[in-house]
């Protein structure tokens, strides 16, 4: 297997296709909006921790994204954000969107052109865990 140096071209995920337990999602939404859940001072380590729950979404919906440290700063209202290598972790029974250090959180090249749906929150789709005995 010989690299051709050619890297092939990442394809897209709407809000609304987005699954538990699944990753590898590639997105370009819109920030709504941006809340400080938790920030700590450096301790002894000096280890600056944020993280912060972002609404953001496309045309298809809207969905929480958890920010940790540098993702912050990308996180702005109304900024246009490429996600690379997403994945959904589940909290308390909803989906929640994060990238972790195997992934790729940056403002994107140009704004989108598209309105947020903001009435589809695929974040207040409540998930049960079901054991299917075979």
């Amino acid at each position: 297997m010989a690299d051709s140096g050619a890297r092939r071209q990442p394809t897209f995920t709407k809000v609304d296709q987005v699954r538990p337990g699944t990753h590898g999602h590639n997105l370009l939404l819109k920030v709504v909006d941006t809340k400080m859940v938790l920030q700590r001072g450096g301790g002894p380590q000096g280890r600056h921790m944020r993280i912060a729950e972002c609404l953001v979404g496309d045309e298809t919906g809207i969905i929480v994204f958890t920010a940790r440290n540098e993702q912050v700063d990308v996180m702005k209202p109304g900024t246009t954000v490429d996600l690379r290598n997403a994945r959904i972790d589940m909290f308390k029974g909803s989906m929640r969107l994060a990238v972790d250090k195997w992934g790729i959180v940056k403002t994107a090249e140009s704004p989108a052109d598209f309105t947020v749906k903001e009435d589809n929150n695929m974040s207040l789709i409540e998930f049960e865990l079901v054991t299917v005995v075979e």
